[in-house]
């Protein structure tokens, strides 16, 4: 996800999107100490578009 797609979603948007990738970083997490992942960059992925996903979210609401 790129900066300029995040800044033209919704507050409401973006802070849901953060929720589902956390939620999604969990079951990765969780399924990873158990068995190998199909794609384990998808984790560094995931992490990455959360903090970019929280920076501009947090960029919105300090105006």
């Amino acid at each position: 996800m790129r900066a300029e797609e995040i800044r033209e979603m919704r507050a409401e948007d973006v802070a849901a999107r953060i929720r589902e990738l956390e939620e999604e970083r969990f079951r990765l997490q969780f399924r990873s100490a158990t068995e190998p992942l199909e794609d384990p960059l998808r984790l560094r992925v995931i992490r990455r578009d959360i903090a970019r996903l929280k920076t501009v979210l947090r960029e919105q609401t300090n105006g």
